[in-house]
């Protein structure tokens, strides 16, 4: 697979080999693992409400911001308040993941943009780990409007407003969209797992994809 495509504001290439992966990506990376049960949100309808993926009125009258990398993310809604990692690609060319032992950290995908930027950011986070709720337990929770604020190493604040959110099943995980869809603002992705945990392969069947536009910041 050739590298996706790129704006001119400068994002770096997803490279082909997680291109090609990322339909596995985050088979670990959501939870899972030792202890997952029942708990876990499992029977959540799968939701798609709200606008399409590529953004709002609000988003394209909002100024976006310069490179920072975020350190924080809080989304009152489901209260979370977490400290955010950096991510990249493993030697295999799958894209890492916030260790189980850390629950409550996300972890940002440092190939992409800074949150704030023009283009798709993405956060990804474990939904439980261990047994236990993690970061993202409660994103399936999130409607059209509710706020999410990323905190940025130079002091600002990247405000997005929720736009959707979409269950997928892993072995179609639209990486393409997520990772490297061309855009005209700044986008924030926010990535975890859903659906049921299947014991014998260890990870669940879906990913939960939440979209996100810039409104202000």
């Amino acid at each position: 697979m050739a590298g996706l495509p790129i704006p001119a504001t400068g994002r770096r290439v997803l490279s082909a080999a997680a291109g090609a992966l990322l339909t596995g990506l985050l088979i670990a990376g959501c939870g899972g693992g030792d202890g997952a049960t029942a708990a876990s949100p499992s029977a959540t309808p799968r939701p798609e409400t709200g606008g399409g993926a590529g953004g709002t009125t609000a988003a394209s009258n909002t100024s976006v911001l310069s490179h920072s990398v975020p350190v924080k993310i809080s989304i009152p809604k489901i209260g979370v308040s977490a400290p955010v990692g950096q991510i990249g690609l493993r030697t295999d060319g799958r894209i890492e993941e916030p260790p189980l032992s850390r629950p409550n950290l996300a972890g940002w995908y440092k190939e992409g943009v800074t949150p704030g930027e023009v283009g798709p950011s993405v956060i990804l986070g474990h939904v439980d780990a261990n047994g236990k709720p993690a970061v993202f337990y409660r994103l399936k929770d999130l409607k059209p409007g509710d706020k999410i604020q990323v905190g940025r190493k130079d002091g600002t604040t990247a405000a997005f407003a929720v736009q959707r959110a979409q269950r997928v099943d892993k072995d179609a995980f639209p990486h393409e969209k997520v990772f490297g869809e061309t855009l005209d603002h700044a986008s924030l992705r926010l990535v975890t797992c859903g659906g049921a945990f299947d014991p014998k392969a260890g990870h669940y069947t879906d990913n939960l994809i939440v979209y996100a536009a810039l409104a202000g910041a």
